[in-house]
């Protein structure tokens, strides 16, 4: 099958039309609605249905579109190979993972951590969990790094590190002088989260809920660092992942409360596509980097040991 059908399928469905995906490839939508048409000659299938100035997947050409992604980046790193350039893997975090972690682990890789040579050009790309998902979904990520929300990831996908949750709050907040926070004090402030589906929310509706029933959310409509800074300059408290914040910590622009009930650690889990041809050792090598990276293995302990008994 040749693969312009494929490049011209996929920018139809990402452009929501043939007009505007004929634009954005250079070609006169003449030629690029040919290409449309020998595709479906090939699959005996219509994948598209035309309707007014758009077009929209038909059912055979949803089930279809993501194996034409697969199929391009496949292509894709088959030339660079055969050019002798390195293969590729691209690699999505979330913001909160990107402020110290994922570096540490990129560094680790490119040093080669453990003795094992990544060989490929590693592509990051910081975003929210949003964004990330949508990005994956679109096959222009190979793996992904999150905090565990609590929903199971479709495809492969594994657990590679641990980390502390953690209520942290301006150095001059009134709890921040108590040698030990009760939930009841908790629940005498705003909780700041940066966006809907942000870590922070995240946190609150998986660990927090019985911590903090009843707690008021503030909106942040911004960054992680917004919320960063609202919160060191005391508007607020915030349910973090301890990494996200360990500058903050280390300059003394935010501290942690003493909280008289534990929170449980959150999980980093990675998700990646399959068949990923000659990324795919890097792959490997990068997921083990994770492991060895764990911020907090003695909670990798706890878990084999329960599991064990």
């Amino acid at each position: 099958m040749d693969s312009r059908y494929l490049r011209a399928f996929v920018a139809v469905a990402d452009h929501g039309g043939i007009s505007s995906a004929a634009q954005a490839l250079g070609y006169a939508q003449s030629s690029l609605s040919a290409q449309l048409k020998r595709l479906e000659a090939d699959l005996g299938v219509s994948v598209l249905i035309r309707q007014g100035a758009g077009s929209v997947l038909s059912e055979a050409g949803a089930r279809l579109l993501p194996y034409a992604r697969e199929a391009l980046e496949l292509e894709e790193q088959m030339r660079r190979v055969a050019h002798g350039a390195r293969p590729r893997l691209r690699i999505g975090a979330q913001q909160s993972l990107a402020h110290v972690w994922m570096p540490e682990v990129l560094a680790a890789l490119e040093y080669g951590a453990g003795g094992a040579e990544a060989g490929a050009d590693v592509e990051l790309t910081v975003a929210n969990r949003r964004t990330l998902e949508q990005a994956f979904c679109a096959g222009e990520l190979d793996v992904v790094f999150q905090y565990d929300n609590g929903m199971r990831a479709p495809g492969p996908h594994a657990v590679v590190g641990h980390d502390r949750t953690v209520v942290v709050a301006g150095p001059g907040h009134p709890l921040a002088r108590e040698e030990q926070v009760t939930p009841e004090q908790l629940l005498g402030y705003d909780f700041l989260v940066a966006e809907p589906g942000c870590t922070s929310e995240m946190l609150v509706d998986r660990f927090g809920r019985d911590l903090l029933a009843g707690a008021q959310l503030a909106m942040i409509q911004g960054s992680l660092s917004a919320l960063l800074r609202l919160t060191g300059h005391g508007h607020g408290l915030s349910l973090l992942p301890e990494l996200a914040v360990t500058r903050e910590l280390q300059e003394g622009e935010l501290v942690t409360l003493p909280l008289a009930e534990r929170i449980r650690p959150v999980s980093i889990v990675a998700q990646w596509r399959p068949r990923l041809g000659p990324a795919e050792h890097t792959l490997r090598v990068l997921l083990d980097v994770a492991r060895r990276a764990d911020p907090l293995p003695e909670a990798t302990d706890t878990a084999r040991t329960a599991k064990a008994s």
